[in-house]
């Protein structure tokens, strides 16, 4: 008996299994979140996920959660942002982590481009490779910065979903990009301090979520 033989087809047999069980997930909760993913995409959609799930021990990009968490919380909420994003729109991601909201979007949109501004040296090799993985690197700038210092950033729009501190950092972060417009994920505690720094803003409550909003913040 070949046992590696046979230990080879038992992970490809599992990793099969996974994939489907991912691509289902996926079909069945992309409708309540309102965006269109193309058979051809889940796959690179798969692919990103994997490679979160391979460096999370080491990197934290992401807390534990399911896979079915993982799609709706991390995937299709970043997808949200999609009917938000012009035509060949240039945007910025600060403090993406794993690449949310920002790497799917690109999955999912040819026509996008993005900066990454990762201040964490580790997380920003990630996204690099991340990007090389996925067949996006063409698309992806990754600058390892703290917002606050990385300078003159292309880019119209700023979008931001899970930076550390971010309510006592987002007055920060209003006044270094100015005259660009904000699509930022959060909660009340955002909203107060966008009200508290005079901004004019819209507010789309996600879904499957009581608390949970993405503030689009005009120029």
């Amino acid at each position: 008996m070949d046992f590696g033989a046979t230990l080879t087809c038992g992970r490809s047999v599992r990793f099969i299994d996974i994939k489907s069980e991912f691509t289902q997930i996926l079909e069945d909760k992309k409708q309540l979140f309102g965006v269109t993913v193309e058979a051809e995409t889940a796959p690179r959609l798969f692919a990103h996920y994997e490679l979160v799930n391979s460096a999370n021990a080491l990197l934290h990009l992401t807390g534990p959660i399911s896979m079915e968490e993982f799609i709706e919380r991390h995937i299709l909420e970043s997808l949200a942002l999609l009917d938000l994003l012009p035509t060949n729109a240039s945007f910025i991601d600060v403090g993406p982590g794993g690449g949310f909201p920002s790497l799917p979007c690109l999955i999912v949109r040819p026509d996008l481009t993005v900066t990454l501004i990762e201040s964490k040296e580790k997380k920003a090799k990630f996204l690099s490779h991340a990007a090389t993985e996925l067949g996006i690197a063409d698309r992806v700038t990754v600058i390892n910065k703290q917002f606050s210092e990385a300078g003159r950033v292309p880019g119209d729009i700023v979008t931001c979903r899970a930076l550390d501190k971010f309510t006592g950092k987002l007055p920060q972060l209003l006044r270094h990009f100015p005259r660009r417009e904000f699509m930022l994920f959060g909660g009340p505690s955002l909203r107060e301090v966008l009200i508290s720094e005079g901004r004019a803003f819209r507010e789309i409550l996600l879904p499957n979520s009581e608390r949970r909003y993405l503030f689009v913040v005009k120029k």
